[in-house]
C-alpha cells in the first residue's frame, strides 16, 4: 500500500480534471517532482478510461476517484475490475453501507500487498447544512460526517475523504490511524469555486489531513509547478 507522506511536497495531490488524456500525462510529467499521487477523477477516466489512468501512473501514483456506489456484488466486482490498473487509492460512498464497503475492502485485499488504499467519502465539499437538509439529513455536515466515518471505518475502510472542516473532529473521534484525504482546499486568495466547506493547505494539514487535493489553483495556474511549490512551502511554514 502507498505509505503515508513525508514531506510537505508528498501531502499534495494535485487534481488532473481534464478530459485529454496527452494533457493529463503532461501536468502529470510536470507535477510529479513537486507533488505527490495524482488524482484521476471521472472526467478523465470517462474520456481515457484506464489507459488514460496508465499514462498517468508512468508520472506518479494514482488517487482514482470514481466514487463507487452500487449494491455490495457490484461494487466489489467494480474494485476487482480496477485491479489490474493498479491504482494506489480508490474512493467509494460511505452512504453506500457497511456491507457495500467491506465488499470494496475484501476485493481490494485480492491485490494482495500493493492493493489500493480503500477511502470512504463522506459529505462532499460542495455540500452545506441548507443542502443537506433538502436531501432528508438533517444535523449538518459535521454530524452526518462522523456517522459515515464510523460506519466506514468499522466495515474496513482505511481512511476517509472529508472537507477540511471535519479533519479536526475525525481526528478527535478516531486517532490518527485514517488516512484522511481532504478536498476542498484552496490558497489564500483563490476562489472557491463550488466548494462550500474550505479551508487553506496550511490549517488542513494542521488539523491532521495526511494528503490535500487541490485542482484548478495548481493546474490552471500560469506557472504550475511555482503553484505546487508555493503551496509546499505555506505548509512547510505553517501558513496561509
Amino acid at each position: 500500500m502507498l505509505a503515508r507522506p513525508n514531506s510537505a511536497a508528498a501531502r499534495i495531490i494535485p487534481a488532473i480534471d481534464v478530459p485529454d488524456p496527452a494533457r493529463a500525462a503532461e501536468i502529470a510529467a510536470a507535477l510529479a517532482p513537486h507533488t505527490g499521487p495524482v488524482k484521476v477523477g471521472l472526467e478523465l477516466f470517462g474520456a481515457g478510461g484506464p489507459a488514460a489512468m496508465r499514462q498517468v501512473a508512468a508520472h506518479a501514483p494514482v488517487f482514482l476517484d470514481l466514487k463507487l456506489h452500487d449494491i455490495p456484488n457490484t461494487v466489489g466486482s467494480a474494485v476487482r475490475a480496477l485491479l489490474p490498473i493498479r491504482p494506489a487509492m480508490l474512493t467509494i460512498h460511505a452512504a453506500g453501507g457497511a456491507a457495500m464497503v467491506a465488499a470494496a475492502r475484501r476485493a481490494a485485499e485480492e491485490a494482495g500487498e500493493d492493493r489500493p488504499i480503500i477511502l470512504a467519502v463522506t459529505v462532499l465539499t460542495s455540500i452545506d447544512t441548507e443542502t443537506l437538509a433538502s436531501t432528508g439529513v438533517s444535523g449538518g455536515p459535521v454530524q452526518q460526517v462522523l456517522r459515515l466515518a464510523r460506519l466506514a471505518l468499522d466495515a474496513g475502510a482505511d481512511g476517509l475523504v472529508c472537507s477540511p472542516q471535519e479533519v479536526s473532529r475525525i481526528r478527535d473521534a478516531f486517532g490518527a490511524a485514517p488516512a484522511l484525504v481532504v478536498p476542498g482546499v484552496r490558497p489564500p486568495g483563490s476562489e472557491a469555486g463550488d466548494q462550500a466547506r474550505t479551508a487553506t493547505p496550511a490549517e488542513a494539514i494542521a488539523a491532521g489531513a495526511d494528503w490535500i487535493v487541490v485542482g484548478r489553483p495548481i493546474t490552471r495556474a500560469p506557472d504550475m509547478v511555482a503553484a505546487a511549490q508555493g503551496i509546499a512551502a505555506s505548509i512547510a511554514a505553517g501558513i496561509g
